[in-house]
């Protein structure tokens, strides 16, 4: 019997739930026909921590709470145009305040608001604005497939995968790796956007916020941008709203792709549609990166191995795959290193995987605990 990652089980059911075309258009509103106010909790995601954490990760850091950004709105017309303030590295490092379990806590930080299913460019360019200015997090909602009652999907970015996406975007970041909260939906989700950003501001004690020009918020996503900028100069804190990143590639390759919603920016539902159409170079386009497929065997039951060649059901799949299809020229990776080329076939109930590296994972795989992951081409096939 084969040895799991429990880590790739810890699947945020945020990033799995299903996007309504209804509150695709509200951006991150907080949508509910019921009224009850709950208290707000956070959950860090374990490992994604800004890169100089463990530096100060030896002593507890106290944040009078006092220091503010100069109040006021950024509005791009570039996303690039946001300024770097005057705060230095260290000076960003004193803001920060841990956790008793020594975990750093989004104090002192500048949040990025958004539904980070994908990781895309678009959600890379807010964690981007948000380093110029302090310490980047990214703050989204979890468990709202649940509480919404959709119907629940894979990610597109697989839950023990998100720490290698952000930790590729330090290099944009100025050297700083975002961190990630997770808030739990139900317990927000009758906030007005008042409420939602005075807790921001006194529960979290952020400095400042970061959001797309589309952005909506608040019970039945009342607030838009200028409503947040509004508020947070109320509250004392920096809101920087940036010009959405565009699809620059939708006209060519976007023809089949009908939302009455959509305004042409890069988003989660772009991908998902470029996945479905097995538009592998569109994908890479969308994300800044190659699609990268994790699989953890549950168990023996399906799984059938070959010389050169390996077999499994998808139920094995932590995130979504591109259409069913045959797919060239991809790696196969164990434990995140490369072992080699490999070609996939994604049918209706298997994915088949054809490899000359395939038998010395077999051995890893089961004694290893380490999960499968095939990174795909951008080529077309």
């Amino acid at each position: 019997m084969m040895r799991l990652d429990h880590r790739c089980f810890m699947m945020s059911t945020g990033s799995a739930s299903r996007i309504s075309q209804q509150h695709f258009q509200m951006g991150l509103g907080f949508y509910s026909r019921t009224s009850h106010l709950s208290s707000f909790t956070v959950k860090p995601s374990s490992g994604l921590l800004v890169s100089h954490a463990h530096r100060v990760q030896q002593r507890m850091i106290t944040s009078t709470g006092d220091f503010r950004l100069p109040v006021g709105c950024l509005q791009c017309k570039s996303p690039r145009e946001i300024p770097f303030l005057s705060d230095s590295s260290s000076q960003q490092e004193d803001d920060l305040e841990l956790h008793s379990e020594g975990l750093p806590s989004v104090r002192g930080g500048i949040v990025a608001l958004g539904k980070f299913d994908a990781l895309h460019i678009g959600h890379r360019e807010l964690a981007i604005q948000a380093s110029k200015i302090g310490p980047p997090f990214l703050l989204s909602f979890v468990g709202m497939a649940e509480v919404l009652g959709w119907e629940s999907r894979a990610p597109i970015v697989a839950k023990c995968d998100r720490r290698r996406v952000l930790s590729s975007w330090a290099s944009y970041c100025g050297g700083v790796v975002p961190g990630e909260f997770e808030v739990e939906f139900s317990t927000v989700r009758h906030l007005t956007p008042r409420q939602f950003i005075e807790k921001l501001s006194k529960e979290f004690g952020i400095r400042g916020l970061v959001a797309g020009q589309n952005y909506r918020f608040g019970y039945k996503a009342a607030g838009d941008a200028s409503e947040l900028v509004r508020l947070c100069k109320e509250y004392g804190l920096g809101a920087y709203i940036i010009n959405s990143v565009m699809d620059k590639y939708q006209d060519s390759k976007n023809r089949g792709f009908v939302d009455s919603k959509e305004r042409g920016q890069v988003s989660s539902t772009r991908v998902r549609y470029a996945l479905a159409k097995g538009d592998m170079r569109y994908v890479s386009e969308l994300l800044g990166r190659r699609h990268r497929l994790m699989l953890v065997f549950k168990d023996e039951e399906g799984f059938t191995y070959r010389k050169h060649s390996l077999s499994a059901p998808k139920t094995c799949l932590l995130n979504q795959p591109p259409s069913n299809n045959f797919y060239e020229n991809c790696s196969l990776l164990v434990a995140g290193k490369t072992i080699g080329p490999c070609g996939v076939t994604i049918g209706t109930t298997q994915i088949h995987l054809e490899s000359d590296n395939i038998d010395s994972c077999i051995p890893v795989i089961s004694q290893d605990s380490s999960v499968l992951g095939i990174e795909f081409s951008d080529l077309r096939i």
